[in-house]
């Protein structure tokens, strides 16, 4: 409910920031790069158990306030294919959004202070450091819950009934997650994602900065 209720803020936020706008060039580039996240997000890499997010990609061509409206529709469509679930909509595009958000914003400091040849460096760069931010939001987020997935997950497996209220679970079976062994599996096994996500938004930043630069270079909402 904390997830959708500040999604529910930002998302207003975004609408009131772009409403004075040209929707009319923006909706068909929010359908293209929503389009190719949903592709993206759905085909895991399986030995890392990643998937690349393009949300950075995003973030540089859309600006943050669109790219957070083409995050919430691209997690709301996911999670109608299973990927995720409903009721955690609201926190996917908070994580995914903070990475477009900072992305943005990184990309456009590294051009100033590199120079606008170092289009390359500073998207990958950019797209790296904003996943070890969302990262480490994602941590936080699973430490506040205290709730151990394998727990859980077992209870459900043996008594269905129990686990449908996870208020009823006995309070002996439902123990705080050991966060630190959690954060280690998930730097170690994300860190080549971010290293290949940097790689595959530099050539895509820079592959549209050559056909399209106007999508790249002049300053978003």
């Amino acid at each position: 409910m904390a997830g959708w209720i500040v999604i529910a803020l930002i998302l207003a936020f975004s609408i009131y920031r772009i409403k004075n706008t040209k929707l009319n060039r923006k909706i068909p580039l929010i359908g293209i790069i929503s389009a190719l996240m949903i592709v993206c997000m759905t085909i895991p890499i399986i030995p890392i158990a990643y998937h690349i997010n393009l949300s950075v990609v995003a973030g540089i061509i859309l600006g943050p306030a669109v790219a957070f409206i083409s995050i919430f529709i691209v997690d709301l469509i996911i999670a109608m294919f299973g990927h995720g679930g409903i009721t955690v909509v609201g926190l996917n595009t908070v994580v995914i959004g903070t990475e477009a958000f900072i992305g943005f914003y990184l990309f456009q400091l590294f051009m100033a202070l590199i120079g606008r040849d170092s289009i390359m460096w500073s998207s990958g760069l950019a797209a790296v450091i904003s996943l070890i931010l969302s990262t480490s939001i994602l941590i936080g987020v699973v430490y506040v819950s205290q709730i151990n997935p394998e727990i859980v997950i077992g209870i459900e497996e043996e008594h269905p009934t129990e686990a449908a209220n996870v208020g009823n679970v006995p309070n002996e079976l439902v123990k705080g997650i050991n966060i630190k062994s959690f954060a280690k599996t998930i730097l170690i096994l994300l860190g080549i994602g971010w290293i290949l996500e940097g790689i595959i938004t530099a050539f895509v930043i820079k592959y549209v900065s050559r056909v399209r630069p106007d999508l790249i270079l002049p300053e978003r909402a």
